[in-house]
């Protein structure tokens, strides 16, 4: 077998997976639950299904100028916000348009499977190509994370989810912090495998020493702040936080109600009573902010975030992941193989702490940082409109959640969203100034 024959078997492989993957998580919807959108900020499964399936097309017109689009139609309806390719549609109607219907989208999602593989067996493999066709996976894996939050959103535990492996109970564990020592850090990505143009290049910034709280603040925790009348003084929160306080009446983190005096949840496991060991999850970037400056700590920044999750102070070397460089298990992390369909207790994975003495960094939640989503000094656009569109009034997030696929997540990956979002699995972790 030749080098090209190699590459492009190895990229139908990923390719098929990452669409079996797809259509997994719509498997056991039925057929009305395909076309509704629960929120102007929400999909509908329909729409994922097919837009996932879109990309490609726009990826395969890149490299072959005499590409032909499916459908205009089709075309209008699954393009998110990307100008090159037309007028997107409102993403706030797509849960009104009944055509193209649900079956027509799954013969599109199979025609396009078709030409995708054609498209790669007749086509050299060249770099550029290659780099193309894996965003497009990624790309997949972004949406398949996303349909998972639109799913929460529109049936939580009616979607009735298949549990798997279940970890076994973490001992009993008290929160604590590590010391990170500050000094000149390099972050970004830094080996060669796939990342998106946001995490490039590397560049040096210089770091205070400080210290890290080695667990996700938890619902424990999070519950002294709603105690202590953490929302109901604007005295913690910034203004524009403040203002969303008041005007969405918020109360606690997003899915959470209170029945009898006790805090509930409702999530795809169930309406159950809150588990005080579990990460909080579901609060935004003015919810984080607020509980730490009512702890007296702050939020991590980026570059703190990273080192503390990926660098050796040993070998003076910084790691892919927390653990190291070997891909991610289900010994490791909580991520959307493992199936376990919310937050795992503090301590449950001890083998993926991270060299400093971190854990679950990676996983169960994303958290929030303080910095801003903006390039790197020196960053190049690797897809025109894909991520440098979004540079202003937006925060990092870093870790992934246990929503995220276990291929499209390491320790320099930038997620991103507005302040006020909270609909993702979002969390967060303090960290004090030394």
């Amino acid at each position: 077998m030749t080098l090209q024959e190699s590459t492009k078997e190895s990229i139908l492989e990923i390719f098929k997976k990452t669409r079996d993957r797809t259509l997994q998580l719509v498997k056991n919807l039925e057929l009305d639950d395909y076309v509704v959108q629960t929120d102007y900020f929400m999909s509908p499964p329909k729409w994922h299904i097919g837009h996932v399936s879109w990309i490609y097309e726009a990826i395969m017109s890149k490299i072959d100028s005499n590409y032909e689009f499916y459908s205009k139609e089709f075309s209008e309806y699954l393009n998110s916000y990307y100008q090159q390719f037309g007028v997107p549609h409102d993403k706030g109607r797509r849960g009104i348009v009944s055509r193209p219907t649900v079956d027509q989208i799954f013969q599109y999602f199979n025609v396009i499977n078709h030409r995708v593989i054609k498209f790669i067996q007749e086509n050299t493999m060249t770099d550029d190509l290659e780099k193309l066709i894996i965003t497009g996976f990624h790309h997949e894996c972004q949406h398949q994370e996303l349909l998972v939050y639109d799913l929460q959103r529109l049936l939580a535990d009616q979607y009735k989810p298949v549990i798997k492996n279940i970890p076994s109970i973490a001992p009993e564990i008290k929160p604590y912090s590590v010391s990170v020592s500050g000094g000149l850090y390099k972050m970004g990505y830094n080996k060669n495998e796939f990342c998106y143009d946001i995490e490039l290049p590397e560049h040096i910034v210089y770091l205070n020493d400080f210290q890290m709280d080695a667990f996700p603040v938890t619902n424990e925790q999070y519950l002294e702040f709603i105690k202590d009348g953490g929302y109901e003084s604007y005295k913690f929160w910034l203004s524009d936080g403040w203002e969303k306080v008041q005007k969405n009446n918020w109360n606690a983190p997003m899915y959470w109600e209170k029945k009898d005096e006790e805090w509930m949840i409702r999530d795809f496991t169930g309406f159950r009573k809150i588990n005080p060991r579990e990460p909080v999850c579901h609060v935004s970037f003015y919810e984080a902010s607020a509980y730490c400056k009512w702890a007296g700590k702050r939020l991590p920044t980026e570059a703190e975030w990273e080192k503390a999750a990926c660098w050796n102070e040993e070998k003076q070397e910084k790691t892919i992941f927390p653990w190291g460089n070997q891909e991610p298990t289900e010994k490791h992390a909580n991520l959307l193989e493992s199936y376990l369909w919310k937050p795992t207790e503090i301590g449950t994975y001890s083998e993926g702490k991270s060299h400093l003495g971190c854990h679950q960094m990676i996983g169960d939640v994303w958290e929030w940082t303080s910095s801003e989503f903006v390039g790197y000094p020196g960053f190049k656009s690797g897809f025109e409109e894909y991520n440098d569109k979004w540079f202003t009034n937006q925060k990092v997030l870093r870790g992934g959640s246990f929503g995220t696929p276990t291929m499209s997540i390491r320790g320099s990956y930038r997620n991103f969203f507005r302040l006020d979002e909270r609909w993702l699995f979002s969390g967060f972790r303090c960290v004090l100034d030394v």
